[in-house]
């Protein structure tokens, strides 16, 4: 079947997250440098198939009002005690199977973060493809799931006076592609 290649446009994309703060609040944030790839089966999207690429140190918290702590906890996110991304440079996701369900898709595949990789199932529409104002094909998606960061390991945490801790453990992820058709990749088998 033909199967067409697009590459991530990370300028026009998004890949953010949310985590509760202090149980009263969440911290929110996006990564600002990632790539990818997606092939589109275009006669059956559930034979399509993504895979992502993020630096782990292009993390960018939204902390709202910056205060005196904020350069501390962001270092704190990347060191060792967290993300380590000296050590573990890179989260990439690859699917492993696309599910059509009603009119939206379940995307399964595996996310490899810290050093570890687990399933992951993400809820994704694709809102199919238009032409830009310069002739470029683009494919829209977006796409949401949630991870336990205790499964990879991401442990590190604070308890408040009040005994409550000071980072929820269930992590939101939004990612809203854009991908560009490969102007020298018509199609390809499958």
């Amino acid at each position: 079947m033909p199967t067409t290649l697009w590459d991530v446009d990370a300028a026009h994309s998004e890949i953010r997250f949310w985590v509760p703060y202090m149980l009263v609040t969440r911290v929110r944030g996006r990564f600002a440098r990632f790539s990818g790839t997606v092939a589109i089966d275009e006669e059956d999207v559930t034979r399509s198939s993504v895979s992502v690429r993020i630096e782990s140190a292009s993390i960018r918290p939204r902390w709202g009002a910056r205060d005196a702590d904020a350069a501390e906890r962001e270092a704190r996110i990347s060191s060792p005690a967290f993300l380590d991304v000296a050590r573990y440079p890179e989260i990439t996701f690859r699917s492993r199977q696309i599910q059509k369900v009603g009119a939206r898709y379940r995307v399964v595949g595996d996310l490899f973060l810290h050093g570890i990789e687990r399933e992951v199932a993400l809820e994704a529409e694709f809102a199919g493809v238009v032409k830009d104002a310069h002739g470029a094909e683009r494919a829209v998606f977006c796409a949401r799931t949630t991870v336990d960061r205790r499964d990879y390991a991401l442990v590190w945490d604070s308890v408040l006076e009040a005994g409550s801790v000071v980072v929820g453990d269930r992590v939101g992820i939004a990612i809203d592609l854009q991908a560009v058709r490969r102007a020298t990749s018509h199609s390809v088998a499958a």
